[in-house]
């Protein structure tokens, strides 16, 4: 589990960068200023998470079904969050939205947020 937390982060810090790049240079004539800031809201959480995963593969042990759950949430989140706002962004400056993609972003959010719930779970479990 710690490997395939560092390989996604890793893979997700890469695309992370790739597609900030792209948005500030190549797609910043085709989109509004909306669009453009959509785009960089979804480049951001994927490197915040990208991170995100770095770090609890280095701190923890990740063998615990709470730490894997967690793992996993995360993965898919940022997957399913970043990922469908880059197709919401760049279909809707090409004037054809899929706005199929529009459900996914919040379903994205909650594996983020159940994520975040199962970390802090985590540290008040080692509290008590």
């Amino acid at each position: 589990m710690v490997l395939l937390a560092q390989f996604i982060g890793a893979l997700y810090g890469l695309l992370a960068v790739i597609f900030g790049a792209f948005g500030a240079h190549a797609l910043k004539k085709r989109f509004s200023e909306n669009q453009l800031k959509s785009f960089e809201t979804g480049v951001k959480y994927q490197m915040y998470h990208a991170l995100l995963l770095l770090i609890l593969s280095f701190n923890l042990n990740l063998d615990t079904a709470l730490e894997k759950k967690m793992i996993y949430s995360f993965i898919v989140g940022i997957f399913l969050f970043s990922f469908s706002i880059y197709g919401l962004t760049i279909s809707a400056s090409k004037g054809k939205k899929m706005k199929f993609l529009g459900p996914i972003t919040p379903i994205g959010g909650l594996f983020l947020v159940s994520g975040w719930g199962m970390l802090l779970y985590t540290f008040i479990k080692n509290l008590v």
